[in-house]
């Protein structure tokens, strides 16, 4: 047994703990040779008007691009298909200029439409942990505000 739930929190734990298994939320892939890769949360995924996104997806495609330096990609909400994809980036050159609507072309290039980014916000650096993960739920918060 890993543990037998959190401290004061009995919703959290029922969530979590079922049938002895510590159920973490995380998205693992399995390769040929039996070796399993962490790639997501589940709690990051994005239903876009029914189809499952992982911001993971979205952001190895923004890496791709030659000016993009860091990026995030989140789900905000959409009057049409319940959410959209919602990207943050860092650019490599600040000064730069690098329009939106040149970072969407370049995703639809090589993604699904629905995986597109609907929105791009272009920013300075993206809020992290101590050891360097990006903090999405700070974005979402932001985004939320936004709206």
């Amino acid at each position: 047994q890993v543990m037998k739930g959190y401290w004061n929190r009995k919703e959290e734990s029922e969530m979590v703990l079922r049938n002895g298994w510590l159920l973490t939320g995380d998205i693992a892939k399995m390769d040929d040779d039996g070796y399993f890769y962490i790639v997501d949360r589940k709690k990051d995924m994005v239903d876009v008007g029914g189809f499952k996104v992982y911001p993971r997806e979205v952001e190895e495609i923004l890496f791709e691009h030659p000016d993009v330096k860091e990026a995030a990609a989140i789900g905000m909400v959409d009057p049409y298909r319940g959410e959209a994809i919602k990207a943050f980036v860092v650019l490599k050159d600040p000064t730069k200029m690098v329009s939106e609507a040149e970072i969407i072309q370049f995703c639809t290039e090589r993604v699904a439409k629905y995986k597109v980014p609907k929105q791009v916000e272009f920013v300075g650096e993206l809020p992290k942990t101590l050891v360097g993960k990006v903090l999405r739920r700070k974005l979402r918060e932001a985004t939320s505000r936004q709206s």
